[in-house]
């Protein structure tokens, strides 16, 4: 493990990749949840086929707030979305060094009721020249990306009476065309709302369902674009521009005390979703305004918070409750089957970069594998963060954003010349 840094310091060799950042071109960036597709795929070949013996370089590392928001990075702007204090704050950095370039940051009153993290949950939006972000006490605020200026600002939980869940508000903003479309949760059809990114004003609102831990992800499906959502008690599918349900399908624990947390995964016309607490996964074929269910079962891939990714009709992704110890699996997508699985591999995150697997544990380990029904057979591991990882990272431009309870950093995974 390289050493830690002081905030604000430097070594050698960080000093000779930050030059090297500061000229390379802006390939790939990672501007909202789960990346440029919102599917956890990373897709540049600018990535080394190894590391180094002694790990990948870390390029900076600072000390941060808390939270579970993940890091996302536009045109070498990293957007951080923490909590200090009593203040949810909105804090822009140089990506390639770290470097704090603006910030805001307004009061809250968030308790977590189970004595977890006190931060926001939901990882900000970068899209054209604003940021979009939602904290865990509902407060959804667009920024100019240059300045941090508010454009706008409102407040749902107020505005729509929504509860506070088990673990605060937690739905990474979807920007999708003139719309913000968020998993409210509020009350008189205010299920799911969609704002106008340009204003704020209310563009339309879906049903009476409580909002889930679930972000939604647009996809375009027979023919049709529609934002996907994962509910309190329902998978809803709503036309992205006119807010019209397009379909419905069950999906609820069966014990209160629970929350769906995955984003749902879209496959050409198959549809993956998963949840914990005896809800279980489950595959569906959209068929023009309907959905049919292929398989589903809760002993197979059952994610808790990390959402599986997707390569060559195979899923990768974490099965079981993270405090009684996940599985790391491999299942095949039509049928279900489940290929291989490490069993109390832990609780983490995962992507997929290119044809590897990179997975970030809960206790800060790096780990990579192909992606392949093979086996799992990690080529390498290196430890870049201490112990409480639970943000989603972002790979961007040949580096990977990490953060645990009180630390972010940025490691250089790119080939060497």
């Amino acid at each position: 493990m390289m050493p830690l840094l002081r905030q604000g310091s430097m070594c050698p060799t960080g000093l000779a990749l930050l030059l090297a950042l500061v000229g390379a071109a802006q390939s790939a960036d990672w501007p909202q949840f789960l990346g440029p597709t919102r599917g956890g795929v990373y897709a540049e070949p600018d990535l080394a086929d190894a590391w180094p013996k002694e790990g990948p370089i870390v390029v900076w590392r600072k000390t941060v707030g808390q939270g579970f928001s993940g890091p996302v990075i536009f045109a070498g702007k990293l957007i951080l979305f923490h909590r200090q204090s009593d203040k949810e704050v909105v804090d822009c950095l140089d990506a390639h060094n770290g470097e704090r370039r603006w910030g805001f940051d307004y009061p809250t009153a968030y308790r977590d009721d189970f004595g977890f993290d006190e931060g926001p949950r939901a990882t900000p939006a970068i899209a054209g020249e604003h940021v979009f972000t939602f904290g865990a006490e509902g407060a959804l605020r667009c920024s100019e990306l240059a300045t941090g200026k508010k454009v706008w600002s409102v407040d749902t939980k107020n505005d729509f009476q929504s509860g506070k869940g088990f673990f605060g508000m937690a739905c990474s903003p979807l920007v999708e065309g003139n719309a913000v479309i968020i998993n409210v949760g509020g009350r008189n059809g205010a299920g799911i709302v969609a704002f106008d990114r340009a204003t704020g004003r209310v563009l339309w609102k879906a049903t009476d369902d409580e909002a889930s831990c679930s972000s939604p992800v647009a996809a375009t499906i027979s023919g049709n674009r529609c934002a996907l959502v994962l509910t309190r008690s329902e998978l809803v599918a709503v036309a992205s521009a006119t807010g019209k349900i397009r379909f419905r399908f069950p999906f609820q624990p069966p014990m209160n005390a629970s929350v769906t947390a995955a984003t749902p995964l879209v496959i050409e016309d198959l549809i993956f979703i998963s949840a914990s607490y005896g809800t279980g996964a489950a595959l569906l074929r959209v068929k023009a305004d309907a959905v049919e269910k292929l398989w589903t079962a809760d002993d197979i891939l059952s994610n808790h918070y990390a959402t599986s990714v997707h390569r060559d009709g195979f899923l990768y992704g974490f099965d079981g409750r993270q405090e009684q110890g996940c599985n790391l699996r491999c299942v095949e997508l039509r049928t279900g089957k489940v290929r291989w699985s490490q069993d109390g591999f832990g609780a983490g995150t995962l992507m997929l970069a290119n044809s590897d697997l990179l997975i970030l544990t809960e206790k800060g380990e790096l780990v990579r594998a192909p992606a392949t029904p093979a086996g799992f057979r990690p080529t390498t591991r290196a430890q870049i963060l201490s112990f409480q990882v639970r943000a989603h990272p972002a790979l961007a431009n040949g580096c990977l954003y990490a953060r645990s309870k009180d630390q972010l950093v940025c490691v250089d995974l790119r080939k060497r010349n």
